[in-house]
């Protein structure tokens, strides 16, 4: 494992990172007046999102799309300090096209669309013309088992009719968001893993309506986090992605590099987090003595200067086996980075808003809304017992096998 990155990353990296220092940092606050004033995409960011695409710094995230020369294609691992400086500002990654759900959708529609399919959807979310969400997870049952989810999708005819509710669907309000791929049930009696399929649903079709944006820690998305309501909701069969019966395969193809991405852009958020407790701590005193020279803030700046570089590293392997094995291959490894890494990104922001004392727990920093991503990444894509008992599993499997033995069946968790 070679981790050194090319000429071609250091270039691009300092590209993206220029470019996060020129245009969208002094944004910040502009963008934060316009959101507060109840505009959910200001106009700031069509400006930005052009001179992001004149620079060559768009559709990074995704191999074999962001370039038309042979050979520009970033690898996972290649990707990743892109992800994370981009990911220093929770609303940067839009600017270059980069940011979820899009990115995930744009993986399901490259691998599995008709051809039909990618010229009226993917192309338009490849040139940023329209953003999309990604309707699975439902109020009723867990969904981190997707095998439990209960929209019904029947045919009829020509066409599929939808009934079902969905919810912390994110994206679902930003003004640009023109369809969502929705999850749901087509064979209900057929084998656990074949009963669900996905189908492009446009956000204007008769019957689906975004209920409200939910509130997650009393912090409201302007993108939204929301419920969707499907009433008799019918679309064109052409609307099906891939097969009926394929929609649990297509899942899994898309979570896998949908948490890769996630755990890339929060530790981006940690040495945002660690940056500014460093800036506190070498600042303030308290008595008599800068806060630096206390020993419990120094360790809480060592011990989050460790754990940082630590999870890094095992993202950065995790993106090294994607790309060599792909994600099924990597399956142990995504789940361990998407356990791992939620929880360091909170204990980071944590110790970081103790070292500012209340100004932490105010807008007068980001420090708060960074601890909130973090604490909801613990559930977004799975919560960490989902991955921990996936990461347990393939460890005593292993163990069993070593021994001459099988494992006892057990359901795989979904997520």
């Amino acid at each position: 494992m070679d981790f050194e990155y090319s000429p071609r990353v250091q270039a691009l990296h300092r590209k993206v990172t220029q470019f996060m220092d020129r245009y969208v940092v002094p944004a910040m606050p502009e963008w934060s007046r316009e959101v507060a004033a109840g505009n959910p995409h200001p106009a700031l960011m069509e400006d930005l999102k052009t001179l992001a695409r004149e620079e060559g710094l768009w559709n990074l995230f995704l191999p074999g799309l962001q370039s038309d020369e042979p050979g520009q294609a970033l690898t996972n691992l290649e990707y990743a300090p892109l992800a994370e400086t981009m990911g220093r500002v929770a609303w940067a990654s839009e600017i270059f096209n980069c940011s979820a759900p899009d990115t995930g959708n744009m993986e399901i529609l490259h691998l599995f669309a008709t051809p039909a399919q990618r010229q009226a959807w993917l192309m338009p979310l490849l040139e940023g013309s329209i953003r999309s969400c990604f309707a699975m997870t439902e109020p009723d049952v867990a969904s981190s088992d997707a095998t439990n989810i209960q929209t019904v999708i029947r045919r009829d005819g020509d066409d599929y009719v939808i009934n079902g509710r969905k919810w912390f669907i994110s994206g679902a309000a930003h003004p640009m968001c023109r369809f969502a791929i929705v999850m749901g049930v087509t064979d209900p009696d057929g084998e656990t893993h074949r009963r669900q399929s996905m189908v492009i649903v446009p956000m204007d079709t008769p019957g689906l309506k975004v209920e409200r944006n939910i509130p997650v820690m009393h912090h409201t998305s302007p993108e939204g986090h929301c419920e969707i309501v499907l009433r008799e909701v019918r679309v064109p069969v052409s609307n099906l992605i891939a097969e009926e019966g394929a929609g649990f395969a297509i899942a899994q193809a898309r979570l896998g590099p949908g948490r890769i991405h996630h755990c890339m852009r929060s530790i981006g958020q940690c040495e945002l987090a660690l940056q500014l407790m460093c800036e506190r701590a070498a600042e303030r005193k308290t008595f008599g003595r800068y806060l630096h020279q206390h020993a419990n803030v120094a360790e809480w700046i060592a011990r989050s200067r460790i754990e940082i570089d630590q999870a890094r590293l095992l993202v950065l392997k995790t993106a090294w086996m994607i790309d060599r094995v792909g994600a099924k291959g990597a399956a142990k490894e995504i789940a361990m980075i998407k356990a791992l890494i939620p929880g360091v990104h909170t204990a980071v922001c944590d110790r970081a808003m103790q070292v500012f004392g209340a100004m932490g727990l105010s807008p007068d920093t980001p420090l708060a809304a960074l601890w909130t991503f973090g604490r909801v990444l613990r559930i977004a894509d799975g919560p960490d017992e989902v991955h921990m008992r996936t990461v347990a599993r393939q460890e005593v499997k292993a163990a069993l096998t070593r021994r001459g033995e099988t494992m006892p069946f057990l359901a795989t968790p979904a997520r």
